[in-house]
């Protein structure tokens, strides 16, 4: 009887436990239930339905930075550093999975649409590129806040 009535108080302190979700200062957590976006969890504790209530985003609201290399058309390589960051946790949260790839891909075609990237200057471009890339990621809630071009 005790053994059964130690399983029981266990059990409902591991439930409990389980449903304390704890978001660090510089995050928002996105939480679903059932499958579906729910609510966004605000740095701080927060309760959840345990079994229901999932966290599936973790998003970052400080600055991230990317890092991509890309051959252009004329034979000259550029790499580069992309700093951004999640402006609107709302928007980002459906996209938040593929931002690295948006923003790669968006610099890529930005510099692919530059006119002789490689004798431009690196800042001036770095000032376009970023002015390119924004416009698309503001609708996703997202900002890309500099941009640093290397040629090879």
């Amino acid at each position: 009887m005790n053994a059964l009535i130690t399983l029981v108080v266990l059990t409902l302190i591991a439930t409990f436990a389980s449903s304390l979700k704890r978001v660090p200062a510089d995050q928002v957590h996105s939480l679903y239930r059932r499958g579906k976006p729910y609510r966004l969890l605000q740095p701080g504790t927060h309760m959840a339905l345990p079994l229901v209530d999932h966290v599936v985003h973790r998003i970052k609201l400080s600055g991230q930075v990317l890092r991509f290399q890309e051959p252009l058309p004329n034979a000259h390589g550029v790499s580069g550093t992309v700093y951004w960051q999640v402006l609107e946790p709302e928007r980002a949260d459906a996209v938040i999975e593929q931002a690295d790839q948006l923003i790669r891909g968006g610099a890529l075609a930005a510099l692919r649409q530059e006119p002789e990237a490689y004798s431009a200057d690196r800042r001036d471009l770095g000032s376009r590129l970023k002015q390119a890339m924004n416009s698309a990621l503001r609708e996703r809630g997202m900002m890309v806040t500099r941009v640093e071009l290397e040629f090879a």
